[in-house]
């Protein structure tokens, strides 16, 4: 069996910082990711990043992707094994693995979890239906392979993934028929609202989606208005012509192997639900497990990194990997409490003070 210091399970934008911070404190690594490609879900994001220059403000998520990357394989201390699950994690520090040379086991000394999040479905009739989709998925066949979902889609969220996720349709010259918002606002940036509305783009706060229309596949979509309590409104129904019905409604952690290892958990809507409970160390109850990116609570990726870079720093540190690690650490926390800052990060800040509430980041 083989044995390493860390083992940082996912690499996405957390995973990727994780790990290079723990290498760069001196301790040795292995990155497991079940992809054939490091990045995650960056490599599918073509805007720009917001944030300061030291979160790649300013800089496109596939960009970043490359470039997190490119340092991960020049990094001595980090062996990357790609296309490899992690099964289960067990209290002897032992991770069982799926890879494509079979079955295998890795004993860490310290785990760092950043298994990211995975995309909520929306109850509605005919959501089963081809034409249904993820913004991940669209994400995915547009900017990975370059394939057009369909002709004209309802966005069905108005969040930043939703915005931004129309915002790339119409670049690709697929017609947006509306973005319907359950919530009466927009929870997205005003400015990705802006250029989707310069394009002709209604976004209709206080609606959902009814129905899909189509025996085989998606045809059309009726939606209809919510009243304040976001109970539907019979009689206010209109037929929207659409081929594709994409569900931009937000985000949930994977966090399945914090559960299998013992993780205590917390539920915390404001961060997408089940979360592992981490101090300001991201350590979780289990003395070795540590937390990472969305899967200790769904953040922008911005967040992920940082909370990446401080996972991989504390690990390193306890097991005495300390390279002015005090310094780095500060400089991290600081960086997080400027991503959450303003109205945007309320929602954010009202989850981690559930956190608190409940005996976390101590």
């Amino acid at each position: 069996m083989n044995s390493v210091e860390i083992a940082v399970v996912g690499a996405g934008p957390a995973g990727l910082s994780a790990a290079l911070a723990a290498a760069r404190q001196g301790a040795t690594v292995a990155l497991i990711e079940r992809d054939e490609r490091l990045g995650g879900q960056l490599i599918k994001q073509t805007h720009k990043f917001f944030g300061s220059g030291r979160q790649e403000a300013g800089t496109r998520g596939f960009v970043i992707a490359r470039r997190l990357a490119a340092a991960v394989e020049e990094e001595p201390g980090i062996e990357v094994r790609l296309a490899s699950t992690v099964l289960g994690y067990y209290s002897d520090k032992v991770l069982y693995l799926e890879t494509p040379d079979g079955l295998s086991r890795l004993r860490a000394e310290r785990t760092i979890m950043a298994t990211g999040a995975a995309e909520r479905m929306l109850p509605f009739a005919g959501n089963d239906r081809p034409g249904v989709y993820g913004a991940g998925a669209v994400q995915t066949l547009m900017n990975v392979h370059g394939v057009r979902p369909g002709k004209r889609v309802l966005m069905v969220g108005a969040g930043n993934i939703g915005l931004i996720v129309s915002y790339q349709l119409l670049q690709a010259r697929v017609e947006v028929a509306a973005v319907v918002e359950a919530a009466p606002f927009i929870g997205g940036y005003l400015v990705h609202a802006a250029k989707i509305r310069r394009a002709g783009v209604p976004i209709l706060t206080g609606h959902s989606v009814k129905e899909a229309v189509g025996e085989r596949e998606v045809q059309g979509a009726v939606v209809w208005r919510l009243d304040e309590k976001w109970h539907p409104l019979p009689g206010t129904e209109e037929p929207v012509d659409c081929d594709v019905i994409c569900l931009a409604t937000g985000l949930t952690p994977l966090s399945e192997l914090m559960w299998q290892a013992g993780c205590k958990m917390v539920y915390l809507p404001e961060l997408g639900g089940h979360v592992a409970w981490h101090d300001e160390d991201m350590r979780t109850t289990v003395e070795d497990v540590y937390v990472a990116g969305d899967s200790s609570g769904v953040e922008e990726a911005s967040a992920a990194m940082v909370g990446g870079r401080l996972a991989g720093l504390c690990a390193a540190a306890s097991l005495g990997h300390d390279r002015g690690v005090a310094d780095k650490k500060a400089a991290a926390r600081e960086e997080l409490a400027a991503l959450r800052a303003g109205p945007t990060g309320e929602r954010i800040r009202t989850g981690l003070a559930g956190l608190r509430k409940a005996g976390g980041l101590g």
